[in-house]
């Protein structure tokens, strides 16, 4: 046995031959794809109807599979067809041919405007494409190119799947495809020529039938008929005989031009260039019209919005870009915000009663002439001037407007959707001081001075605030009231300024009036203020030292008038919320009700309640309660946190309280609470000690906790009447807060707060002109751009990226627009004069606007083909420089101008054919099956598509 094993230890390696080759496992692997994706079998569809390859929906899927380390993609195109037509997918017809053969003799989706290029070569329904994955790789050599289509025809062999398979050779810019479609006993093989130049022999169409005869080789004689589909293509360079209606921007005039209406508040609207540069008549027994579009016409709001957006990436400050200390002044001049405190104690300034521009404007234009003369303003006059009253149009008239400053309620817009997108956009309501700064701050960055030109604009905005702040002029163009969080920030902030003035105005006005007639009772002395003792004791209650209300613009003089009374109220006040005694209550006198509350009266006393003056909230900006949320979130969940947050949050109930307590001496918790929370007051109904039923009431549970907020607030509040408080709202400091933050703006904030109203007041501009056009697909994506901006825009720092989109997405519906109104104009639909015509020419521009392709009705008889025929006519003859008809009458009989004049049409820009047939292949007695070649033939290019087919039966 160890004899016979010796041999076979010197065995030292078996070779395999049964291991698959890289070549093997690539065929195994499309196979399987092949597999994966059901191409098996052949399924027969519906004859394909007239049109479907541009109007159907067409899918693909891919994947991905390598030839040794070199990665291939294999996609599968293929039209959508209803269900039905599936049904026999997986039945196999052994008689019928596979169905991409039969398509390739349909006629009806010859030259498809819009499809991939192997179904307008071929007519094909459906095929499955392998390329190399990597868009700079290629097949190049003439083996690989061999090797790849053996491979692609034995997996069909091994599969059964009769779809059309492709392999592109190549570079990937010249689509050079080779292919195969295998079914019972037939084969087609699809084959391409691709050359840079036309042959002169293949010119004509006889040598191009010369070629197709003899690829079919057909063995009968006479070779069955040929149908032959042509198109040639003609382009319309010249549209110079048809002005572009848009009117060019008028660089000179000093407010704006003339393109789309442009005035300070309104945005410009158009192309600045033709935005339909060709249009390709055919000339064939069915016209169709394509447009090609000029490649991005320069559009006007597009242009407008991308530059100011441009904006937002600036760095520069407003001081950087005007030149230093531009905010400085001398003197009594200081605007300075540095000084603002100082401000504070000095008398009120007279006010100036007649508001102007030049009152507007003095100020800041002093102070650049110190830094630049007045040559080298970034605004001139003229300029600035016509946007300040733009802005504020009450600055013209002789009267400031006193009353509200809201505004128009009768305003038809306010209640509609347009008006309303100021909330979708978080911008501001289209009738808005803010919103008419955005887009004049738009216009100013676009033909005023750009970047200079909007700093130089916002710097008299700035000081034009702190004027009315300081003269008690109401800001036109914002509605009263508290800021509107679902406005930007800057509006906010100008609603919060505008707050300010209101107080400050309000308390002014009524210091002017005489206190008697205000407070009957009072004695109208200073005797009302607080002393300065009793207010230090008030401040370490509130937990902050300030001064009352009144004392805030006053003098120190005026302010330590008031011991005796204040003494009295020091005595007392703390002692009659506690005990309620008559004694006590009667030394005090009832200050700041507003009215009787119905029936209800003090529990102990039984006088009537009164309802107090109190103090209105303070109105917050989004950014100061996002302030304020931090800082109670920073006290944590401790005891003393929760307690100090609590007293923070109570500064406006302990102002009540006090109100309340000098509007009703005598009072008791229980009266408070009966007033200002009565679910915290139970009453039930009791029997007394003689039986009869009466009403009991009590504090809630709540209120009974020990150390509630409120019964502590009550315990410190004293009887103080709303005006002698301090105030809840400081006025003087938020004020300051506002024109300082204005000032510190730099451009590029001051465009990022101002977006969303730009991008607001493109969409009302876009809307407006599509109504007058009346385009849907316009409509449809408008509300796209819409709900877009809706989302982004409601975010505190959108992206770039993303505001960028929504910009690109408004120019694109600017130049559909333009478009529109470009062909309106070249086809004359104004001009008219029956409506059937002038109706069927509307119906053909909105289709050329929305399809790719559109068919002519009638061809050259209709109304638009017409009209084609004379465009061609005279850009002819102005390309020809022709005589005018006058000379061309004169030059004899009609087939001597036939030959004299020139053409109708251009030479033909590109020319296809399409030569189909069926015949039996390779031998007379095989099956008759289809031929197709495609050809076209440009100045450039010239390309042959043959697919062919033969019988495999016996060969």
């Amino acid at each position: 046995m160890a004899a016979d094993s010796e041999p076979e230890s010197e065995v030292f390696e078996i070779t395999d031959f049964t291991t698959a080759s890289e070549w093997e496992r690539f065929i195994s692997k499309v196979e399987e794809v092949l597999n994966d994706w059901k191409l098996i079998g052949n399924s027969l569809g519906k004859p394909l109807e007239k049109g479907i390859f541009t109007s159907g929906a067409w899918e693909e899927k891919s994947d991905e599979i390598s030839f040794a380390d070199f990665k291939f993609s294999v996609t599968h195109h293929y039209l959508v067809q209803d269900s039905a037509d599936k049904e026999g997918k997986d039945e196999v017809l052994e008689d019928v041919i596979p169905q991409s053969m039969q398509d390739l003799l349909c006629m009806n989706n010859d030259f498809p405007p819009r499809a991939h290029c192997l179904v307008r070569w071929y007519g094909l329904r459906e095929f499955v494409v392998i390329a190399p994955a990597a868009n700079h790789d290629a097949v190049l050599s003439e083996s690989k190119c061999n090797l790849l289509l053996s491979s692609v025809s034995i997996a069909l062999g091994n599969t059964g799947c009769q779809v059309p398979l492709f392999v592109q050779i190549h570079h990937k810019w010249r689509r050079m495809y080779v292919g195969e479609c295998q079914g019972h006993g037939v084969r087609t093989d699809f084959e391409m020529v691709h050359l840079r130049k036309v042959p002169n022999q293949y010119t004509h169409l006889s040598g191009l039938l010369d070629i197709f005869k003899s690829k079919i080789g057909c063995p009968l004689t006479p070779l069955p008929p040929v149908s032959i589909a042509i198109r040639f293509t003609y382009v319309l360079q010249d549209w110079q005989q048809y002005f572009w209606p848009q009117q060019p921007p008028d660089i000179d005039a000093l407010v704006g031009g003339e393109v789309g209406g442009l005035e300070f508040g309104k945005l410009p609207f158009g192309a600045c260039e033709d935005p339909i540069s060709d249009l390709d008549p055919i000339q064939a027994p069915h016209w169709s019209v394509r447009v090609r579009k000029a490649d991005n016409p320069q559009c006007l709001l597009g242009d407008f919005v991308t530059e100011f957006f441009k904006i937002c990436r600036r760095k520069e400050s407003t001081d950087e870009i005007l030149g230093r200390s531009t905010f400085e002044e001398e003197g009594r001049e200081i605007a300075d915000i540095t000084h603002a405190l100082s401000k504070l104690t000095e008398p009120a300034p007279v006010p100036i009663h007649k508001l102007s521009v030049s009152n507007m404007v003095h100020t800041a234009k002093k102070k650049i002439r110190k830094h630049r003369g007045v040559e080298e303003s970034p605004l001139n006059n003229d300029v600035l001037n016509t946007i300040l009253l733009f802005l504020f149009p009450d600055a013209a008239s002789e009267k400031p407007l006193d009353g509200s400053s809201s505004t128009d309620s009768n305003n038809p817009l306010s209640e509609s959707e347009e008006y309303n997108l100021y909330n979708q956009f978080k911008s501001a309501p289209s009738d808005s001081l803010t919103y008419k700064l955005a887009l004049c701050l738009c216009m100013i960055n676009f033909y005023h001075g750009g970047l200079k030109g909007v700093a130089h604009l916002w710097q008299e905005f700035v000081l034009e605030m702190r004027f009315r702040w300081e003269n008690n002029f109401l800001i036109p163009g914002l509605t009263s009231g508290p800021p509107d969080l679902r406005c930007c920030l800057l509006h906010q902030k100008l609603q919060m300024l505008n707050c300010c003035i209101e107080r400050k105005k309000a308390r002014d006005e009524g210091r002017k009036t005489n206190t008697s007639e205000i407070y009957p009772g009072d004695t109208g002395k200073a005797g009302d203020q607080l002393g300065p003792d009793n207010l230090k004791d008030m401040d370490k209650e509130k937990g902050e030292i300030g001064k009352s209300w009144d004392s805030w613009s006053d003098s120190e003089e005026e302010f330590f008038e008031c011991l005796s009374d204040t003494e009295e109220l020091k005595g007392n006040g703390q002692e009659s919320g506690k005990k309620g005694g008559p004694k006590e209550v009667a030394s005090l006198k009832p200050e700041g009700r507003l009215h009787q509350h119905g029936k209800l009266t003090l529990l102990h006393n039984g006088e009537p309640l009164y309802i107090p003056v109190t103090q209105e909230p303070a109105p917050m900006t989004e950014d100061l309660l996002e302030e304020q949320s931090e800082v109670l979130a920073k006290l944590g969940t401790s005891a003393e946190g929760a307690h100090l947050r609590a007293r923070m949050q109570s500064a406006c109930l302990l102002s009540d309280m006090e109100s309340f307590k000098a509007a009703n001496p005598g009072c008791f918790l229980e009266d408070f609470v009966r007033w200002y929370s009565p679910r915290d007051y139970i009453e039930e109904e009791v029997v007394d000690e003689k039986g009869n039923m009466v009403l009991k009431g009590e504090l809630s549970a709540r209120m009974k906790i020990p150390s509630n907020m409120w019964v502590e607030a009550w315990e410190t509040a004293k009887p103080i009447p709303a005006r002698r408080q301090r105030r809840l709202f400081d006025d003087t400091r938020e004020a300051e807060k506002v024109l300082h933050y204005l000032a510190v703006q730099k451009p590029a904030d001051l465009a990022r707060h101002l977006l969303p109203c730009v991008i607001h007041a493109a969409v009302l501009k876009v809307k407006e002109e599509e109504n007058l056009e009346n385009i849907s697909s316009v409509k449809k994506i408008i509300k796209q751009i819409i709900t877009h901006s809706s989302k982004v825009l409601h975010f505190p720092n959108p992206e770039d990226k993303k505001l960028e989109e929504i910009i690109h997405q408004i120019t694109n519906v600017e130049a559909i627009i333009a478009r529109a109104r470009s062909l309106k104009a070249k086809f004359g639909t104004e001009k008219c004069e029956q409506e059937e015509e002038k109706e069927d020419l509307e119906r053909f521009v909105s289709c050329l606007l929305e399809q790719p392709e559109v068919l002519v009705v009638g061809a050259g008889r209709g109304h638009a083909g017409k009209i084609i025929h004379k465009l061609f006519v005279n850009a002819q003859r102005a390309a020809a420089v022709a005589p005018p008809e006058e000379e061309l009458k004169r030059m004899g009989s009609p087939e001597e101008r036939r030959h004299n004049s020139v053409s109708d049409f251009p030479p033909p820009a590109g020319r296809e054919l399409i030569l189909r047939t069926t015949v039996p292949r390779p031998a007379p007695y095989s099956r008759a099956l289809p031929q197709r070649m495609y050809s076209v033939l440009t100045k450039e290019d010239f390309r042959l598509a043959g697919a062919f087919s033969s019988d495999t039966t016996f060969f």
